[in-house]
């Protein structure tokens, strides 16, 4: 880091909510920005270029899951969804359209800090990914040029839909990956409802990296709604 505060947006329209969020926040050393709509968020996110957005869904002028594409069609931010919303169809849609994670109201302060914290460190870890061929993880190591998987030095075969299930995690490391995603970067855009072979592969993947499959260290299911690849201090 440079010193410099990083700058969160919060896009909420509960006024005593986001003036909780700006001193909570500011208090933990962020520069904290709000907005009470959607397009006062989109404008603000577009002028002040935030590290990170903490938006609700429910907000006056549209739906939190439209603002979400909105700036997904130009920016890969951290969107973190704070949100009464808590049927899984929600959680879904909002992760389907791009928000890297999600947290409901009611909320504890602490999970929410820590929730901020690895979206951060989620998008810096992704820029040096893009810089960096080789991605590691505890005593996981995947060359990404070369396409080799070796787990405490020792190469490990995968089949090539092991592999691009392993890679489009990773490529998300510390964020949810909705069944819907995870189905259409490995198996292509009309297979979104093959989730039986979601959990095949995602078997013998867990079979082939995790020291023990049920209890995995890496691959983590969300239920309901995907899988994550667990970072550290995720």
């Amino acid at each position: 880091m440079t010193g410099e505060k990083e700058r969160i947006l919060v896009v909420e329209d509960d006024a005593k909510l986001r003036r909780f969020l700006d001193i909570s926040l500011t208090q933990q050393g962020f520069r904290v920005e709000g907005a009470a709509n959607g397009a006062e968020g989109i404008r603000l996110a577009a002028s002040n270029l935030p590290d990170l957005i903490i938006l609700d869904l429910g907000l006056p002028d549209m739906d939190g899951v439209e603002v979400i594409r909105t700036l997904r069609e130009w920016s890969s931010m951290p969107i973190l969804i704070l949100s009464a919303r808590d049927q899984e169809r929600d959680k879904v849609a909002a992760l389907d359209a791009g928000a890297d994670d999600y947290l409901t109201k009611p909320f504890g302060n602490a999970e929410l800090l820590a929730r901020i914290r690895v979206a951060m460190r989620h998008a810096a870890r992704r820029q040096t990914q893009e810089q960096e061929p080789v991605f590691r993880e505890g005593e996981l190591e995947v060359d990404l040029h070369a396409r080799i998987v070796r787990l405490a030095g020792q190469e490990i075969h995968l089949t090539p839909i092991e592999y691009r299930l392993l890679t489009a995690l990773i490529g998300h490391a510390g964020k949810v990956v909705t069944h819907g995603q995870l189905l259409r970067m490995v198996w292509g855009p009309n297979s979104e409802e093959e989730h039986q072979y979601l959990r095949v592969y995602m078997n013998q993947l867990r079979r082939k990296l995790e020291p023990e499959p049920a209890k995995p260290k890496y691959l983590l299911t969300e239920p309901g709604v995907g899988y994550r690849f667990k970072i550290r201090q995720d």
